[in-house]
């Protein structure tokens, strides 16, 4: 079944001394990495670009411009981007072939069904001069609608429909329930806002001005061209109604929190909570009246956006129904709404230049649609079987260094180690695409009507989630397209997914030296492997039950050098005056640290004793160390840098390649680094948690 990634989900993603008589844990052998490679990299001779580098940086003063130095000299960011690094060489490469499958579907003399649907829907997309003849008529029979409403009950009617995609004070979703996963529940978060997040509204500064002021004129031109007078007027109380939700939201490190934000609770607590809304007419509409249990994420925050819906104006919110209609369907409405959209979304958020080319745009919307259709011809065409292989043998490795890992951990007990290893064998890793392919059965796609299609499409999408209630958990689905560049960590399901279109250079070549692959896609099996055990993933067992199954004094190790690790990175200042936030980051960054160590010691068994041998004048370590650094080459403009600073949980890519390898002894023996180098950590300041 197709969906976006839901709860308990992590993307790119113990003590007493080990027993003496404990076994060496076995490693399968990838290459013989005694051996010189003999057939190319796609990097390099051995798998990292060395005209990349910057060798007048010495290594411990910045290892991350040692090692992409001239790229970041060299390299100018696209017009049509906010930020360009290796995830976007790797997306760019993933959605050329995707462009070929789209339009090879679209040439065929005998198409199948599926060509049929992804062809007609790309170019429905991709027909602009039939989009601006159009005009808004494809929307005005919800703008109409919208218009009409006289009531709250109303209001809610046109939030809690699906097919409409309207923003509301809250998300609903159909998803594993984290404490009984064996049923599905409904799940309910925050939601609604325009800008990023709730700091967005109260932030200080002449940025912060910036933005505030160029949202509120963005809200004016939607209503503008929806024919609404005195816009600016309007538009202003449209914000006032989104800062008073704003109020009460949580802040992103508080929803990092699984212990907080799980709350099931009836529908008749809930209604006796949070009774400014009619919960009962909302449940109704989507489906749900069936449905006596609820999980509420941000429960004060939902209980005060109920009290903002109840004490707001109709007419304020039909004017932001209005905007959520006109914005959230920008992208298939003419020129100027889809400009207006990017000039507040992309210029001013992000600082982006240009729009994306249509084309790939296109190409985004048709993976978003019909993502497996694409995916299953993508990987007949650029997934062989033996990278499916070699992949299967890493995870192995990992696991077995993880194992290791753990047993010789010096700070955590007996009985939490006992569990720890029971939820590192209950790993359930997916390589590369389904078993069982999504087939859409019942989207119908109509090249005539875009905007029509995108509604279908949203209805299916929630009916198909609408289906799970009541059903068997289905342990095959993915949450991800084999086409999409990235990977992650279900607590829920227990399981690591990696998507074909990540395993690929700098990630992974099979043609690459084999310390390269342990610092590239070792690394990222890693990462995700510790998103199971970083500072919420250690709150799910190895059933995937939400559960404290920690002693407490184990915890409280843990918590020590989680909070140690969080300080290390609240120190980064990316930009002036904006400094990290290790706690948001916190989970990404254990999953990095935890991901470097156990495919360093997964790497070093794989040698089985041997040395390994000098290419270029690389030692084994030095090569898995540059590797690590190579993965997160990267340039931002500064506008998406301080969007990110403020909101995303990833560092970015300089913190992540040097927050790391300054707390690994390794990193230190293999440059020879020493107190003198601007990166250098005394031996009991480098957290070591894994």
């Amino acid at each position: 079944m197709k969906r976006s990634l839901m709860a308990g989900t992590s993307l790119l993603v113990m003590l007493l001394v080990a027993c003496s008589d404990a076994s060496p844990v076995e490693t399968n052998r990838i290459d013989a990495s005694s051996e010189v490679v003999v057939q190319p990299a796609q990097l390099g001779t051995f798998g990292v670009s060395l005209t990349n580098m910057d060798v007048s940086v010495e290594p411990g003063e910045n290892f991350f411009e040692y090692v992409n130095g001239t790229w970041l000299k060299d390299t100018e960011i696209p017009a049509d981007r906010s930020r360009f690094g290796a995830f976007n060489v790797l997306s760019d490469r993933a959605e050329e072939r995707v462009r070929a499958i789209i339009e090879d579907a679209a040439t065929s003399k005998n198409p199948s069904a599926d060509e049929k649907r992804i062809a007609d829907f790309y170019n429905a997309y991709l027909d602009v001069d039939g989009i601006e003849a159009a005009g808004l008529a494809p929307v005005q029979a919800d703008l109409t609608r919208i218009r009409a409403a006289a009531t709250r009950n109303d209001i809610a009617d046109l939030m809690s429909d699906p097919a409409l995609g309207l923003d509301s004070p809250m998300n609903l979703y159909v998803y594993i329930d984290a404490k009984q996963n064996d049923e599905h529940r409904v799940y309910m978060s925050q939601s609604g806002l325009g800008l990023p997040n709730r700091n967005s509204y109260f932030e200080e500064g002449d940025r912060a001005d910036e933005i505030r002021a160029g949202y509120v004129n963005f809200v004016a031109t939607m209503l503008s061209e929806a024919g609404v007078d005195n816009s600016t007027e309007r538009a202003e109380a449209v914000m006032a109604f989104e800062t008073a939700l704003a109020e009460e939201f949580w802040e992103p490190v508080k929803r990092r929190d699984r212990d907080l934000t799980y709350n099931k609770m009836s529908l008749d607590t809930l209604a006796e909570t949070a009774p400014g809304m009619p919960w009962a007419r909302i449940f109704d509409n989507l489906g749900l009246g069936g449905e006596s249990d609820v999980i509420v994420r941000e429960k004060s925050a939902i209980e005060a956006a109920a009290a903002v819906f109840a004490d707001t104006p109709v007419d304020v919110m039909k004017d932001y129904l209005t905007v959520s209609l006109l914005s959230n369907n920008a992208a298939y409405l003419p020129k100027r709404i889809d400009d207006a959209s990017f000039g507040f979304y992309g210029k001013i958020l992000r600082g982006q230049e240009e729009q994306r080319p249509r084309w790939k745009r296109g190409v985004g919307q048709v993976n978003g649609t019909l993502g497996m259709v694409v995916g299953k011809v993508y990987v007949d065409q650029h997934f062989p079987p033996a990278s499916k292989a070699q992949m299967d043998t890493l995870v192995e490795n990992l696991r077995a260094s993880f194992e290791e890992g753990i047993n010789n951990l010096e700070w955590m007990g007996d009985e939490t180690k006992e569990q720890a290893q029971y939820k590192l064998a209950k790993f359930n890793p997916k390589i590369g695409y389904p078993d069982v392919w999504e087939a859409y059965q019942g989207l119908e796609i109509d090249r005539a009507d875009l905007y029509g299609t995108v509604k279908s499409a949203r209805q299916w999408g929630w009916e198909d989630q609408l289906s799970d209630l009541g059903a068997p958990i289905d342990r095959d689905e993915w949450g991800m397209t084999p086409q999409q560049v990235n990977a992650y960590y279900n607590s829920i399901l227990n399981e690591i997914v990696f998507p074909a279109a990540i395993l690929d250079a700098p990630f992974f070549d099979p043609h690459a030296d084999a310390a390269v692959n342990y610092g590239g896609i070792g690394a990222v099996i890693g990462h995700e492997m510790g998103h199971g055990f970083d500072d919420q993933g250690r709150k799910s067992d190895g059933d995937g039950i939400q559960r404290d199954w920690w002693t407490e004094a184990d915890a409280k190790a843990y918590t020590e050098r989680a909070s140690k690790f969080s300080a290390q990175y609240s120190a980064f200042e990316p930009l002036p005056g904006e400094f990290l936030d290790g706690d948001l980051g916190l989970g990404e960054n254990i999953g990095d640290l935890t991901g470097v160590t156990m495919a360093y010691n997964a790497y070093k068994k794989s040698l089985n004793g041997e040395e390994a041998p000098m290419i270029d004048g690389f030692t084994g370590d030095q090569r898995f160390f540059m590797a690590w650094a190579q993965v997160w080459a990267i340039k931002w403009r500064d506008e998406a840098l301080s969007q990110q600073i403020k909101n995303g949980p990833h560092s970015p890519g300089e913190f992540r390649a040097n927050g790391i390898v300054r707390n690994i002894d390794a990193w230190y023996e293999a440059f020879n680094i020493g107190p003198d180098d601007a990166m250098y950590l005394a031996p009991e300041d480098r957290v070591k948690i894994w």
